[in-house]
């Protein structure tokens, strides 16, 4: 078959990558999507069960630093457009291994970037290199009516988010310097079914069905805007297909929570669903010392992508955390394979390290 387009969708076995190779695959038959990922810890095949056998999917195993091996790709498939959303991205792991963090954010970036580069050169303004980043290259807010808007300063706080910073000033860079049709989005807190559980909202779920304590950095007053992760690859489809070249576009739910607010409404959400009466697990909530950097609160201003492209998010937050307990009850063998690390075996028998 000839396809319109062949878009190499990196991380696409991740949290947020399998919503987006997974609504690709299915809205647009006409589109070949090529799923890369390295299958680090983050990255799981089971996540795509359902658009594995599609005729316009490929999956390909590879690690996004490695230059040759991407070129050879891009050659191999005649990828044309790019969806980049590979990343390193948890905070805790940032703080203790950086060096990780720059290599793959940065590096790997770059070698997307200069592949893209080199194979579109004859005609950029028909291919298009989308670069997924996070609110977090911004740094951290007051607790006022302030929101981070797409001109806002750049100030990292922490590796991971000195590291997506970074690697956005490249993907600009080889836009004013090489004319390369780029695009970046910023997105809040994302949650939803599939996401690896050392994240607050799966790690939370998981420890109130084991009857574990809940960790809350100092006193759970840090503030974080939450989005649906299927709004976000909804969004990722819009602005692919109608953002402006060379431009950015903020994602955020308008739905700001304190840590501790959000953590209540989860163990009530998780309560009522297990038959737990209320206020069950409220006993496991435990306050730990905050960590190193951790930004106060982050908060998205996103009405130009509603005002421009026509995007908002479909779920308000009790409706999705509501649909996303449901869905970690529901799939209770999928986090276990995850939380005991038996995935990782097998995709070392399959792939290799």
């Amino acid at each position: 078959m000839n396809y319109k387009k062949t878009i190499l969708i990196t991380g696409g076995a991740g949290f947020i990558g399998n919503h987006v190779v997974r609504l690709f695959v299915k809205k647009y038959p006409e589109y070949r999507v090529i799923n890369l990922d390295k299958l680090t810890y983050a990255g799981n095949l089971a996540n795509l069960k359902d658009v594995e056998d599609e005729p316009n999917y490929v999956f390909v195993k590879a690690d996004i630093c490695d230059f040759e091996k991407i070129l050879e790709i891009f050659k191999l498939y005649a990828v044309t457009d790019v969806i980049h959303l590979a990343a390193e991205s948890h905070v805790d792991r940032s703080i203790k291994d950086p060096f990780t963090f720059a290599q793959t954010n940065v590096m790997g970036t770059l070698s997307l970037l200069q592949a893209a580069k080199e194979m579109w050169q004859d005609d950029y303004s028909s291919h298009r290199f989308y670069h997924v980043s996070t609110d977090e290259v911004y740094g951290a807010l007051d607790f006022d009516d302030t929101l981070f808007t797409e001109t806002t300063s750049y100030d990292p706080h922490s590796p991971y988010s000195a590291s997506k910073a970074a690697s956005d000033h490249f993907v600009r860079a080889f836009h004013d310097t090489y004319g390369l049709n780029v695009i970046i989005s910023n997105c809040s807190n994302n949650y939803g079914p599939y996401q690896f559980p050392e994240k607050l909202i799966p790690l939370f779920i998981n420890n109130i069905r084991h009857r574990k304590p809940l960790p809350v950095y100092g006193k759970g007053e840090n503030v974080r805007d939450w989005l649906y992760v299927i709004d976000h690859a909804r969004a990722i489809d819009v602005v692919f297909h109608k953002g402006k070249a060379g431009d950015t576009y903020n994602i955020g739910g308008f739905n700001e929570w304190k840590n501790i607010d959000l953590i209540k409404v989860m163990i009530k959400t998780v309560d009522k669903l297990l038959g737990n009466p209320e206020g069950h697990s409220l006993d496991l909530i435990t306050f730990v010392t905050d960590r190193a950097g951790h930004d106060l609160r982050y908060a998205i201003d996103s009405r130009k992508l509603k005002n421009e492209l026509g995007w908002e998010p479909s779920l308000q937050f009790e409706e999705g955390i509501e649909k996303t307990v449901k869905w970690y009850l529901e799939n209770q063998d999928w986090l276990d394979n995850v939380t005991s690390g038996e995935y990782e075996k097998y995709y070392e028998k399959m792939y290799g390290k």
